[in-house]
């Protein structure tokens, strides 16, 4: 199957729905260096993506997905300091460390087959 645009990407897809989830949770958290950086992370990853994806080169692509898994893994990290902080409960911690950790799989899977 050949993929005609990024957004048919499901890794892409996962991503979008991670980073509205984070918006989502920390839209009101006063916390704003903290914020804008879990945001930044997480926006991050479905970013890299799509802009290696348009890049057209496999090559290219392949270090624009390790860009977006390190992302991925900032924002997962971000997390433990979310709960810890009480910014979020312990249940959507674990909703979005997991997440995390199939979107990193994903990113994974994809960066093998290139």
């Amino acid at each position: 199957m050949v993929i005609a645009r990024f957004e048919d990407i499901i890794t892409w897809q996962k991503a979008k729905d991670l980073t509205l989830i984070i918006y989502q949770l920390f839209k009101l958290n006063r916390d704003f260096s903290f914020r804008d950086q879990i945001q930044r992370a997480s926006i991050s990853i479905m970013n890299n993506i799509a802009e290696g994806f348009e890049r057209k080169g496999n090559k290219e692509f392949k270090n624009f997905l390790f860009i977006a898994k390190g992302s991925c893994a900032e924002t997962r990290s971000m997390l433990y300091i979310a709960v810890a902080l009480k910014y979020i409960t312990q249940s959507e911690f674990n909703s979005l460390f997991n997440k995390t950790e199939e979107i990193a799989k994903m990113l994974s899977g994809l960066i093998k087959t290139l």
